[in-house]
């Protein structure tokens, strides 16, 4: 099946269920109080289907808010496993036709002070690191993730299963005393969503090579999660109401 241009989506012709998603997204935005008039937020884009849906959404939203905010994307590429550079300029021009200002930063996904190890917390340490730092550069005080309710789950699970601990991912989390907010528009929204509109639409997408994509816990647990959505198709939304984040209206 050929895909449909994103640029459809740009120009008003939204389908329903694209709508809802968008809609799902600025209710978790409303619910937390993740952006305000006049902020600008920095979207951590991956290259993924996540982060490029999540682009999408802000985006869009953003033309029917009496407010205003700044969007700007920031992509690591590790110089172990870069994207290819065609890729380069399709994401370019997918954030671009956005509204977006976007940068890409060649960044060691194994930095020496690593000295040798790696595993997922050490990557994802890293990843925000640079994150942080770019943030201070250019005075910015929110990094918008494009992690879904999928990823709130998993991590719920994690952590209670392996670390005897019932937490996992905020909606909005603080750093440095507040200076700089992670903020996760889409927390309410199934991964299966995402999925679709990468599946129906020529998202640009290109996923950074991973060497744990497919053997790390949580690719495991994905499995147990479709089993237990099959014995009540509102597990996922189960555990997020179990986390009675503050800030929820």
């Amino acid at each position: 099946m050929e895909k449909l241009s994103y640029r459809t989506l740009i120009d008003g012709d939204i389908p329903p269920w694209v709508m809802r998603f968008i809609k799902h997204t600025g209710k978790a935005i409303n619910t937390y109080s993740m952006i305000r008039e006049n902020d600008t937020v920095l979207l951590s884009a991956s290259g993924g289907k996540d982060s490029l849906a999540l682009a999408l959404a802000l985006s869009i939203r953003r033309k029917w808010l009496p407010i205003e905010y700044k969007l700007k994307a920031l992509m690591i590429n590790w110089i172990e496993h870069p994207i290819p550079d065609a890729y380069r300029e399709l994401l370019n021009t997918y954030f671009t036709d956005l509204g977006y200002d976007f940068s890409i930063v060649d960044e060691h996904q194994f930095p020496s002070s690593f000295q040798g190890e790696f595993n997922c917390y050490l990557c994802s340490r890293n990843r925000r690191r640079i994150l942080f730092d770019y943030c201070e550069q250019q005075h910015i005080g929110l990094v918008a993730m494009g992690h879904h309710l999928d990823d709130l789950v998993e991590t719920s699970l994690m952590n209670l299963c392996f670390r005897a601990n019932f937490s996992t991912m905020q909606p909005v989390q603080p750093f440095f005393d507040g200076k700089i907010h992670i903020i996760r528009p889409m927390i309410e929204v199934h991964e299966s969503v995402t999925q679709r509109l990468a599946t129906v639409y020529d998202l640009p997408v290109v996923k950074p090579v991973c060497p744990y994509d497919q053997t790390n816990i949580r690719a495991r647990l994905k499995p147990i999660i479709k089993d237990l959505a099959h014995l009540d198709k509102l597990t996922r939304e189960h555990i997020y109401h179990a986390h009675q984040f503050e800030g929820r209206l």
